[in-house]
């Protein structure tokens, strides 16, 4: 099978190359260059020592994850062919090199020969120390989620202008546009060393973009600071809740807190209806201050984490979207919506149509009839049109008025007809495609208004409402539905 050598550059001067390093290049063997374009490959020239550069496979794919499986897999039928091989890397080999690492994954033989990294000179140009926390990306793969505020960050392989244009809307988003960060260049190669100290607004203006370019972004400080991560908000829970915290918060448990819940998901919906989508990121904040709160108790009382809570939801979402992770075939979303109960329904033990009914929540009671008849529906209990549940509206309204003429308006079933008149339109709602949730909430904003519309007019007629007859008031309603 062979044997490769994986052998560390340097981060570009000669000088800074290992006698592991000068013992490989000097070996003999077979010599395999990840890029040609590195300072040290000099050495070679100067040395007449031949070897074969992978850049012709830059040259050829688009894809870097095709790069670097055709590199690695290059380098295997060389070892398999000429036995033992040295594999030339810049840096530190086991410092943000992708082949690498599919290296180590093969089946045959490897021997790491190391060499400084980029890291070291990056620092000292910088004058950071990584104690304080350090993370290394690369640019080609870097997305939101590894944004780390609260750490240093290396933005490694930042080689070209589109790569800095994304760089820059994507750290402008999270840091803000003026937020300052080093470019870095050729970092530890002397006498080509440069560093950039700019606003994150002009990382797309660089002029001198390569291989050897990279971008530092310091933490934001604790000083003056506006903004704050997930990890931050853990922080400031776990220390309302301790003993230099605030006594409210520590007094709080799962049961006196429940209520909060609801109404802050309640305030989240009636922004989403108004469209405010600065008051959206505030109620956002808000309910998601008490998911924090409940897990915050749950670890200061021993019962659960909140990676506990992470994980639960993340294996939740894998287990019941099985035609992305597992690649199984849906035709629309009605059917992933149908899965996803089934799902739940198969994790939970559910025996039958009943069972699923007698479990669900708490919900608001219309809400919980909509569920009630989507479920029902699974099993094919439903209508085939609409004409089904306007029908049935009907049936239930003259059921009403036999009630109270039979019985009397007091009467419990009275009652029972309403309710029965009720499900019937949240039934049409779901044919519809309504929820009956919000349509009703919409409904009462709507009558308030119209019922502030009637006051001002009652004040400008030098009135008020409880003074006015009942024709008058009705006037003014019509009046304010025309408004």
């Amino acid at each position: 099978m062979g044997k490769i050598f994986i052998v560390g550059l340097g981060p570009g001067s000669v000088d800074e190359l290992t006698l592991g390093a000068l013992k490989r290049i000097e070996s003999g063997k077979k010599n395999y260059l990840r890029t040609e374009k590195h300072p040290t490959v000099a050495y070679f020239k100067e040395k007449g020592i031949y070897y074969k550069s992978f850049d012709y496979i830059y040259d050829m794919e688009a894809d870097f994850d095709t790069v670097y499986e055709m590199i690695v897999k290059e380098l295997v039928k060389e070892a398999s062919i000429h036995g033992e091989i040295n594999y030339y890397i810049p840096g530190n080999p086991m410092v943000a090199e992708k082949t690498v690492e599919l290296l180590l994954e093969m089946d045959i033989e490897t021997e790491i020969i190391s060499g400084m990294s980029f890291i070291e000179p990056m620092i000292e140009l910088v004058g950071r120390d990584p104690i304080h926390g350090l993370k290394i990306v690369d640019a080609t793969e870097f997305t939101h989620q590894q944004v780390d505020i609260n750490s240093d960050m290396i933005i490694t392989q930042a080689y070209n202008r589109r790569i800095l244009i994304d760089l820059k809307i994507t750290l402008s988003e999270v840091y803000g546009d003026d937020y300052k960060v080093w470019i870095v260049h050729s970092a530890g190669v002397k006498g080509a060393e440069k560093i950039e100290h700019i606003p994150i607004y002009q990382l797309d203006r660089i002029e001198e973009v390569g291989h050897l370019t990279s971008v530092y972004v310091p933490k934001i400080s604790e000083e003056g600071r506006k903004v704050f991560d997930f990890n931050d908000l853990i922080g400031i829970m776990k220390l309302l809740r301790s003993e230099n915290g605030c006594p409210w918060d520590m007094e709080q448990t799962h049961e006196s807190i429940r209520q909060s819940v609801i109404e802050e998901a309640y305030e989240v919906v009636d922004a989403i209806d108004e469209g405010d989508i600065d008051n959206l990121v505030e109620e956002l904040g808000d309910l998601l201050l008490q998911v924090i709160f409940h897990c915050q108790i749950g670890y200061d009382e021993g019962e659960f984490n909140l990676i506990e809570v992470t994980s639960a939801l993340a294996n939740k979402l894998i287990y019941r979207h099985p035609h992305i992770f597992l690649q199984k075939n849906v035709e629309n979303s009605k059917e992933v919506v149908y899965n996803w109960n089934k799902l739940k329904d198969s994790k939970r033990g559910y025996q039958d149509l009943t069972d699923i009914l007698k479990d669900l929540p708490s919900f608001p009671a219309l809400l919980k009839a909509s569920k009630i008849q989507d479920r029902a529906a699974e099993v094919g209990f439903d209508w085939d049109d609409m004409t089904g549940p306007l029908e049935k509206i009907k049936e239930e309204y003259y059921e009403v008025l036999d009630a109270i003429k039979r019985f009397g308006k007091d009467d419990e079933r009275v009652e029972d007809e309403i309710g029965d008149l009720i499900f019937a339109v949240v039934n049409l709602s779901r044919f519809l495609d309504v929820n009956p949730e919000v349509a009703l909430n919409k409904t009462n904003k709507k009558f308030i208004k119209r019922i502030e519309f009637m006051e001002l007019e009652s004040k400008k007629m030098g009135k008020k409402l409880e003074t006015m007859d009942l024709q008058d008031m009705e006037d003014l309603w019509n009046k304010a539905k025309d408004s």
